[in-house]
């Protein structure tokens, strides 16, 4: 899936006034959209993927867990709700 392919498919999800941050880099590790009763929806990413990616591109294990956790995890914008990447088995 492209990343225009997935912005496409993310709002089709959701409805016109909701937006929603995506991780540039990451599409491969997308898994979908959580839409919490009571906040704002987000998207939802596969960590260990992002992990795998960052690799995939020349960075060692360490190097990319290290880069990961401080400039993707570690990053925030006001207003906006930021994407969550949980641990798969």
């Amino acid at each position: 899936m492209t990343k225009q392919e997935l912005q496409e498919s993310v709002l089709e999800l959701l409805l016109d006034d909701e937006q929603v941050l995506l991780a540039d880099g990451f599409e491969d590790a997308f898994l979908g959209i959580q839409k919490p009763y009571d906040k704002p929806p987000h998207a939802v990413y596969d960590r260990n993927k992002c992990i795998e990616i960052l690799m995939e591109q020349g960075m060692e294990a360490d190097e990319a867990e290290e880069y990961f956790s401080f400039n993707v995890e570690g990053s925030k914008y006001e207003d906006v709700e930021m994407p969550a990447f949980i641990l798969t088995l």
